[in-house]
Formats: structure tokens, C-alpha cells, sequence
């Protein structure tokens, strides 16, 4: 019998997200396992009722349906991109595996850490922006500090143009 994996890839709906999306697809993602896309949205802007209600603990997971209609997304502040759709569906049929997505609200770094100890993953994904060593001293660097304290392993994937 074979064990249950969950997968979680970080989702930003940047390019460099959408490689690593693509990359898992490919080389990670098999038949049977769970895949979960996280994406963290900044605080605020949001309708106050919704966001104060899931804020602490991530919202709703939303199934592979939901995240195919524009007005479901929006009810969350998360972006509604037919690529990632696309993407993910695809998968889903080929590998036959189930997708939701969770949104957070707040720091990217230390949300992506709650979300695989709150999911929980076995494995996370997620993308580099392709920083220099001085922007990523200043700013800091998602993907560095989720390989330093995140609980589960991390792949980062490097986005090539």
C-alpha cells in the first residue's frame, strides 16, 4: 500500500511561481498524491467580515472547481489566473490527483511555515525570484527562509526566462 503524500506548491501567480507549478507537475506530482497551492495575500483590502474570519488559520481549501470561477477567487482576494487553471487541470486528469488551494493573509515567509505544520505537507515548492545577493540581503528572500524553517522538506525551484 502505498503511503499518502501531500504536496503543497507556493503560488504568487508569478511567473517563477508558475515554473515551479509547472516543474512539479512534471517531476514530483504522481498519480494519487494530494497537491495543495498556498498563496499568501498581503493584509488588508479586503472585505473585513470575510478576511477577519479566516486571517488566523488560512481560509476555506477550495477545490479544483472553485478555483476555476473568477468571482469565488475574488471573494478571497486571490487572483484568478486561467494559466494556473490550466495548468493544474491538466495535472490533475493526467496524474489523476486532487488539488485544492488555501489562501493566507500577512508574511509570505511565515505563513508558507504555519501552512505545511496547518496542511500538513509532506514536501513544499516554491519559486525563486532570481534575487541578487543584495536584494535578497535587504528584502529577504520566501524561499530561503521557508528551507531554514519549514518542518517538512523544501525544493526551490529556479525560474529561467
Amino acid at each position: 500500500m502505498a503511503t499518502e503524500r501531500r504536496i503543497g506548491v507556493a503560488i504568487d501567480f508569478s511567473s517563477s511561481s508558475k515554473s515551479a507549478l509547472k516543474w512539479a507537475m512534471e517531476n514530483v506530482i504522481r498519480k494519487e498524491d494530494h497537491l495543495t497551492l498556498i498563496t499568501i495575500q498581503p493584509e488588508g483590502n479586503y472585505e473585513k467580515g470575510e478576511m477577519q474570519l479566516w486571517e488566523g488559520i488560512g481560509s476555506p481549501f477550495f477545490s479544483l472547481c472553485s478555483i476555476n470561477y473568477p468571482a469565488t477567487m475574488k471573494k478571497y482576494g486571490v487572483k484568478h489566473d486561467p494559466e494556473v487553471v490550466e495548468i493544474v487541470s491538466n495535472g490533475a486528469k493526467q496524474k489523476e490527483v486532487e488539488v485544492l488551494m488555501e489562501a493566507y493573509w500577512g508574511d509570505p515567509r511565515e505563513k508558507l511555515c504555519e501552512a505545511i505544520d496547518s496542511i500538513p505537507l509532506n514536501c513544499i515548492i516554491v519559486g525563486n525570484r532570481g534575487l541578487g545577493k543584495l536584494k535578497r540581503a535587504i528584502m529577504g528572500s520566501v524561499s530561503n527562509y521557508v528551507v531554514n524553517n519549514g518542518s517538512c522538506a523544501v525544493t526551490v525551484v529556479k525560474h529561467h526566462e
